[in-house]
């Protein structure tokens, strides 16, 4: 009897250690794991409100935090309803789709992770076909109808979204306003009844009407052949933003000491092609459909967010 009890009493430790090697193996590490991991997924969710052209992360227990993105320009297809976020990718490779290389032959094949990288530094890939939200080298385009169909956001928001949120998140994208939690309501605090009277504030001085904007004719209406700039030329509202920024271009060029004014006009000369070709690619009509009522449409509609854009930018100048 008396050994069968020490046989018993050296068990003990080794029975105490295989219990807890199996606390601490790696199935047993993975299993919680992947609680944790359904866990923190199921409380997020993401939700894209096209009308609103805002992404807002909505996490329990946390106010909604609410990011503006960039959305599909006038007449690319967008997705409604609910996906998830299928893959993260850091420094992603952009490479067109097919529809967008017939759009655009001139599109490369792959462009690598650099300055010119159109998604930015992160990517979230959604469980839509080539759909993903990603950050931009285009920042200007955030906040308006610009993208491909994608969602794309400023890089430092991407930046901080692409590590609060895990692959598995659910994403819905609405076609109205978004359903966000309203802010809990603040708690009534009893105060003193003596308080010394508060001064008030002292009257605003009256606000002076910012003169109006100069507005300079394109010289190059005239003799415009190709379609989009024809549309820019002969669409009143377009004209007119179009006429506004170069009217602050050469604003600008006459402030500037003379010894530093060819230069200045030879840069905007080059800002001006550039801004040409990203419209040649954005708004792209075929030579002859700009008939076609749709076509038209998009396009205006493609043009006047851009031009709005470079309005802006001249006036920060």
């Amino acid at each position: 009897m008396q050994r069968t009890a020490t046989f018993l009493w050296h068990l003990v430790p080794t029975a105490t250690l295989a219990i807890a090697l199996a606390l601490v193996s790696p199935g047993g590490v993975r299993a919680q794991d992947a609680n944790a991991t359904a866990g923190t997924t199921s409380a997020r969710q993401i939700v894209i409100s096209l009308t609103e052209r805002r992404l807002h992360l909505l996490e329990e227990g946390r106010p909604p935090r609410s990011f503006p993105v960039a959305i599909g320009r006038p007449g690319v297809a967008i997705p409604l309803g609910d996906s998830q976020v299928l893959r993260k990718r850091r420094n992603p490779t952009w490479r067109p789709t097919a529809n967008q290389r017939r759009e655009n032959p001139a599109l490369p094949a792959s462009v690598p992770p650099g300055p010119s990288n159109p998604l930015g530094k992160f990517a979230l890939d959604l469980g839509w076909t080539a759909i993903a939200i990603h950050g931009t080298n285009e920042p200007d385009s955030v906040g308006r109808r610009a993208s491909g169909g994608c969602f794309r956001m400023l890089p430092a928001d991407i930046a901080a979204l692409f590590e609060m949120v895990p692959v598995g998140t659910p994403v819905r994208v609405v076609s109205g306003s978004a359903i966000v939690p309203a802010p809990q309501p603040a708690i009534a605090v009893a105060v003193p009844a003596a308080l010394p009277t508060p001064t008030p504030p002292p009257s605003p001085l009256p606000t002076v009407a910012p003169p109006p904007l100069p507005i300079l004719p394109d010289p190059r209406c005239a003799t415009a052949g190709a379609p989009l700039r024809r549309m820019i030329c002969t669409v009143p509202d377009l004209a007119a933003l179009d006429g506004r920024a170069r009217g602050l271009h050469q604003r600008h060029l006459a402030a500037l000491p003379a010894e530093r004014r060819d230069a200045a006009a030879y840069a905007l000369l080059q800002e001006e092609r550039r801004f040409d070709d990203r419209i040649t690619a954005r708004c792209w009509v075929r030579r002859g459909m700009e008939e076609d009522p749709a076509v038209a449409a998009a396009a205006e509609a493609c043009l006047r967010d851009a031009l709005a854009v470079r309005l802006e930018e001249a006036k920060r100048r």
